[in-house]
C-alpha cells in the first residue's frame, strides 16, 4: 500500500512538470525519469543538422556545383577546377561569395573530415558532404564526360593539352618574373648606351657642320668661276677665245661625274652625294675619337629586341601567344 502511495505521488510529479521539457514526456518510466531529473544534467533539446542532396553536373566539359547560400536564400553555381584547384581554394571560394558562412567544411560519405590540401580531382572522383554552418549537403559525384578517342589520338592534342595546363599553372608566375629580368636587361643596356649616344651625338653634328661647309664652298668656287669667265669673256678677252676655254671646262666637269659614277658605283645625285660626304666626315672623327660603331649597333639591335619583348609580354591580347623573334632594328644602327 505504500508502495502504491508512492507511485502515484510521483506520477502526479511527473504530470506536473513544465511541458517544453520533451525528454520526460517520452520516457515510459516516472522511476527513471525521476532519477534523470535529479541529477546535475541540464535539459537540452537537440536537433540534427539536416542533409540536403546536391549533385556535381558537367556543362561544357568543366563540372559545375549549384549550392544554396545561406545569406541569400539562393543558389550559386561554381565551376570548379579540378586540375589547378584544392579543396582549400573550393571552401575559399564559398566563404568569398557569401561573407555570411562562418565554418564551412568538407567530409566523406562516413563523416571524415578531408584535408585542406586534397586536390578536386580527388574529390569529385567519389561522393562527399559539404558542412556549411551545421548544414549537411550530400554532394554526389557526376561521371566524368566522355572524351571521343580521336580527340586525343593526335600528338598534337596531346601537346596542346600540355601547354594548356602548363599555362594555367605557371604563366601569371613567369610573365612576372620574365617582366623583371627584361626591365633590368633594358636598365643596364640604357645605362651602357649613355655615353655612347653623347659621342655619337657629338660627331653627328660635327659631320653635319663640315658637310654642310663643303656644300657653301663648292657654291662658292661656282661662282668665282663663272665671275671669272665673265670678267675673261667681256673684259679681257673676246667670246671667239673663251668659247673653246669654257668647253674644255664642261668636259672636265663631265669626266669628273663620270669618274665619280666608276669609283662609288652611284649616280651623281646631289642628296646622295652630301650623305656620302656626311658619312666621310663622320666615319673619320670615329676613327679619331675611337668610338666603336660595331658595339654601338650591337647594343642598340639589343635594346629594340628587349623592348619588343616588353611590348608583347605586357599585351594582354598575346599573354598566350607563341614569341615572335623580333626582327633587328636597323634603323637605329649606325650603316
Amino acid at each position: 500500500m505504500a508502495a502504491s502511495r508512492t507511485f502515484f505521488k510521483l506520477f502526479g510529479f511527473y504530470r506536473s512538470l513544465p511541458q517544453s521539457c520533451a525528454v520526460f514526456k517520452t520516457s515510459a518510466n516516472p522511476l527513471q525519469t525521476l532519477s534523470q531529473w535529479s541529477l546535475p544534467y541540464a535539459c537540452c533539446s537537440t536537433v540534427a543538422p539536416s542533409s540536403v542532396d546536391l549533385s556535381v553536373q558537367y556543362r561544357h566539359g568543366r563540372p559545375v556545383l549549384a549550392l544554396p547560400l545561406p545569406s541569400r536564400q539562393e543558389k550559386c553555381l561554381f565551376h570548379l577546377r579540378p586540375m589547378i584547384s584544392t579543396v582549400s581554394d573550393f571552401i575559399h571560394d564559398i566563404q568569398r561569395e557569401d561573407p555570411g558562412i562562418s565554418t564551412a567544411s568538407v567530409l566523406t560519405t562516413d563523416g571524415v573530415r578531408i584535408a585542406s590540401t586534397t586536390s578536386l580531382y580527388t574529390l569529385l572522383n567519389k561522393d562527399f558532404q559539404l558542412c556549411i554552418n551545421g548544414v549537411v549537403y550530400s554532394v554526389q559525384a557526376a561521371p566524368t564526360e566522355s572524351v571521343p578517342s580521336e580527340a586525343v589520338t593526335s600528338v598534337t592534342d596531346m601537346k596542346d593539352m600540355v601547354h594548356m595546363l602548363h599555362t594555367a599553372l605557371n604563366l601569371p608566375k613567369h610573365h612576372l618574373i620574365k617582366e623583371r629580368q627584361l626591365q633590368q636587361k633594358l636598365d643596364i643596356l640604357k645605362q651602357e648606351l649613355m655615353p655612347l649616344e653623347q659621342m655619337k651625338t657629338h660627331l653627328v653634328m660635327r659631320a653635319e657642320h663640315r658637310s654642310s661647309r663643303a656644300l657653301w664652298t663648292g657654291l662658292a668656287l661656282l661662282s668665282v668661276q663663272g665671275g671669272a669667265l665673265a670678267w675673261l669673256t667681256w673684259w679681257v678677252y673676246s667670246w671667239d677665245i673663251m668659247e673653246p676655254v669654257t668647253y674644255f671646262i664642261t668636259l672636265s666637269t663631265s669626266m669628273g661625274v663620270y669618274a665619280y659614277y666608276v669609283l662609288t658605283k652611284q649616280d651623281y645625285v646631289y642628296p646622295d652625294a652630301k650623305d656620302r660626304q656626311f658619312l666621310h666626315y663622320f666615319y673619320k672623327g670615329v676613327k679619331k675619337q675611337k668610338f666603336s660603331v660595331e658595339r654601338y649597333n650591337a647594343l642598340k639591335d639589343e635594346l629594340a629586341s628587349v623592348e619588343d619583348d616588353l611590348r608583347r609580354l605586357r599585351n594582354p591580347n598575346r599573354l598566350q601567344l607563341p614569341v615572335e623573334q623580333p626582327e633587328p632594328n636597323s634603323h637605329a644602327a649606325l650603316p
